[in-house]
């Protein structure tokens, strides 16, 4: 038990992490590229060169991925709270919304786990 509340717990760590570092780079983007947020250049500047084009086409197709197995794992498992998960996934960053829902995945199997072990005493 103490291994999934310490496991949970690196999953938030990441979630804000993952937040910290991407809305910094937003605003280093906003800065330099700035009044607002160009979306049509940030979208650019991801795809100007090879190494960019494969990151980016390598986050889009695991986050989409993803996103799909957190609606299904999230009913499967009653999550509560999901749309927390995918209103940050497109308003903060995929690197918050995924480890976000791991959290929370994490938080509800272990309240599984207390709920079955009360049935079974």
């Amino acid at each position: 038990m103490i291994r999934k509340h310490f496991l949970s717990w690196i999953y938030i760590l990441l979630a804000f992490s993952g937040a910290y570092l991407t809305i910094s780079a937003n605003i280093e983007f906003i800065d330099s590229y700035g009044p607002g947020f160009d979306i049509i250049k940030f979208i650019s500047l991801a795809n100007i060169n090879p190494a960019a084009k494969s990151l980016s086409s390598d986050l889009l197709i695991g986050a989409s991925a993803v996103f799909i197995w957190i609606i299904s794992e999230s009913k499967r498992l009653n999550i509560r709270n999901i749309w927390l998960v995918i209103l940050s996934m497109f308003t903060i960053a995929f690197a918050f919304g995924a480890p976000l829902f791991l959290f929370l995945r994490e938080r509800r199997l272990i309240e599984i786990e207390k709920e079955t072990s009360l049935e079974v005493a």
